[in-house]
């Protein structure tokens, strides 16, 4: 007894130095997340078969240390001077998650010094959990390039002179509502002085429908680590979080968001909570693009917290550059563990800042107050009750008719007074700071084709908004959104199946009375009578157009979009966008054989060749347009079904 007594006294010492080292090195690393990076291992002194940990959160938002080995160093392999540590998880945890959904931007650390943060993984099904790093420094220059807000502390980045950094600010958070922290809005930071070395690519339009990256890796780091070859890294995927979504509406748009790299997963809303602005490395955050009765974010872990600015993700989410969206915290709930793909599965609490930098390297946020999101009305009526749905977007150019689109879908389908196999009637008007607001009006009749009618709907929402979002003038400030969708319980849907005029010969002034047959879905057919008044200036023989609104759009005002640059600006396209017709009327035009100009927003018809020759139509890109008729008339008479069709006569006037 006395032996072991001994022994007990013997080894307490021992015991508290291993404790006092093992807590002054987590003090080390997480005071890495919280003030001036000072504790930084440089990539030139990263060796392979150096050991270290990666924290983040597996379960109940506790972080947790997974270790890890160096396996080597990938040089300029996302991109020039755009290097990658490769490494290997071990250890039976590891083995069993894997690098998960959601990892991404989760801390490395060896010795206690920050490396990088955990940002690709390879494959799937493979037996070891792989994965790449990018190196902290590459991440600092997320947006260091243009931090500076005055000339001189620009010159400073740009020269690589480290620019004033911003004291930590602190935090505060209210407890309803938006939950914010107080930080100062001003001024670069900078915690190692990385100079900017190039401008990063954005996404195009083009590019968005494109796969996730892949970036092969060399023969001889996958015969080191033990792997076929042909293999590559990828970026860890993002775990995109939606609630209050129906799974049709998720599955309907998952694909857009695939080719960012996210992964759609059902997750929730978390009330605010005070400490929600408390971050520590290993943590996560969410990327908010939707919140109210719907909410879509997007989950990362936070790799650093330097001076009130937050490194998450090590890769680019959207790859937008600078940018203006929420960000929130995120609260794991569990990691969904599959040999396919582990997810994090994780709740979006109060949001505690801004997210404005999304760079190949890193995404960049601020702790304070968020942007401003686009409020969004939904009303669905049906003869029995209107049911409201409340709701907001992020403002971006590429995201918001995308996010009008899903949300409107799913509300619609998720909502229950809706059902297919109805007509919906679309109204709703979207405002706009400074200028008229657009309108819309529009009929959509049940398809045969398995599509839910409700898509149509959506879709008709997304292109206003890109119509608008994608004009070459000016950004719109978007103000709020209101649609309301009327479900009417039958199938309105007309065919113009026939038309003639009472006579064939007319003079100017006198009235024509053009008979159309329609024929309704499954219905009986009947006449429909549209008087037509000859102008006083028609001489002649004019053709007479009966058809459907998107005929007549396309023959006429419609073309100018085919050169938007003509338009002097926003205001002019709004009034285009209003003037179109719409498909729940019957439309009948009078064309004459003489040439229209499109100058702007305006049609000039019968112009004369002096006009068409000073303007010289076609000669400048965007100039005047000129159209082989002029319309001499039109006239219109509501239906309230959707019309399709055309026909075509001719009247001869005296």
């Amino acid at each position: 007894m006395k032996i072991v007594n001994c022994m007990r006294l013997a080894l307490r010492p021992l015991i508290l130095t291993a404790l006092l080292l093992a807590l002054t090195l987590a003090a080390k690393v997480f005071a890495a997340g919280t003030g001036p990076l000072d504790n930084v291992l440089p990539l030139d002194q990263v060796k392979p078969g150096m050991r270290g940990e990666v924290y983040t959160i597996i379960e109940g938002d506790k972080i947790e240390k997974l270790e890890l080995e160096v396996i080597g160093i990938l040089p300029n392999l996302m991109g020039p001077k755009q290097d990658i540590i490769l490494v290997r998880l071990v250890g039976d945890r590891a083995t069993e998650v894997g690098v998960a959904a959601g990892m991404s931007g989760s801390p490395v650390y060896i010795d206690g010094r920050l490396v990088g943060a955990l940002s690709l993984k390879f494959g799937i099904f493979t037996k070891e959990a792989l994965g790449g790093v990018t190196p902290i420094a590459q991440m600092l220059e997320a947006d260091a390039s243009d931090a500076a807000t005055t000339p001189a502390q620009r010159a400073g980045a740009e020269s690589g002179t480290a620019a004033p950094a911003v004291t930590e600010p602190g935090l505060t958070a209210p407890t309803s509502g938006w939950q914010s922290a107080t930080a100062d809005a001003s001024g670069p930071w900078s915690a190692a002085p990385v100079p900017f070395s190039g401008n990063y690519p954005s996404v195009s339009m083009a590019q968005e429908a494109a796969a996730p990256s892949h970036y092969p890796v060399a023969g001889r780091f996958l015969l080191q680590a033990g792997l076929p070859s042909g293999g590559y890294l990828s970026p860890i995927e993002t775990p995109l979080l939606f609630s209050g979504f129906a799974k049709e509406a998720i599955e309907r748009f998952a694909p857009e968001f695939a080719s960012y790299g996210m992964t759609a997963v059902e997750g929730g809303t978390a009330a605010a909570q005070p400490d929600d602005a408390n971050l520590q490395p290993g943590q996560m955050v969410g990327i908010v693009l939707a919140t109210g009765d719907l909410s879509i974010q997007a989950g990362c872990s936070v790799t650093a917290i330097v001076d009130g600015h937050v490194l998450v993700c090590g890769h680019p989410v959207f790859n937008f550059g600078r940018m203006a969206l929420p960000m929130s915290r995120g609260r794991v709930l569990t990691t969904m563990v599959s040999s396919f793909a582990s997810t994090k599965i994780m709740n979006s609490g109060g949001v505690i800042g801004t997210i404005n930098y999304d760079r190949i390297s890193a995404v960049a946020g601020r702790l304070g107050a968020p942007p401003r999101l686009v409020p969004v009305n939904l009303d669905v009526t049906t003869p029995a009750r209107t049911k409201s749905l409340h709701f907001e977007v992020a403002e971006n150019p590429k995201l918001t008719p995308l996010l009008l689109a899903i949300a409107t879908f799913n509300g619609l389908v998720a909502n229950p007074v809706y059902s297919d196999g109805t007509t919906l009637h679309l109204t709703g008007h979207v405002d706009i700071e400074g200028h008229s607001p657009v309108e819309m009006d529009n009929m959509f009749a049940p398809s045969d084709f398995g599509i839910p009618d409700g898509l149509f709907v959506a879709l008709m929402v997304q292109q206003m908004f890109q119509r608008v979002y994608t004009n070459p003038y000016e950004l719109p400030e978007v103000t709020g959104v209101n649609v309301s969708v009327e479900s009417i319980p039958e199938r309105r849907q007309g065919f113009i199946e026939n038309a003639w005029t009472d006579r064939t010969e007319a003079e100017p002034g006198e009235q024509v009375r053009v008979k159309v047959q329609i024929r309704p879905y499954r219905g009986t057919p009947f006449l429909e009578e549209v008087p037509v008044t000859i102008p006083m200036a028609a001489r002649g023989t004019l053709r007479v157009v009966v058809s459907d609104a998107d005929t007549l759009n396309r023959m006429s005002n419609g073309m100018a979009f085919s050169g938007l640059a003509r338009l002097a600006g926003l205001e002019q396209l709004i009034r285009v966008l209003n003037r179109e017709r719409r498909n729940n009327r019957l439309y009948v035009a009078l064309m004459q054989p003489a040439p229209t100009l499109l100058v702007e927003d305006k049609q000039l018809p019968n112009a004369p060749l002096s006009e068409i020759e000073v303007l010289r139509p076609g000669h400048t890109i965007g100039g005047p347009t000129l159209l082989q008729e002029s319309l001499a008339g039109e006239w219109s008479v509501p239906m309230n079904q959707v019309i399709s069709g055309q026909q075509s006569l001719q009247i001869k006037v005296k």
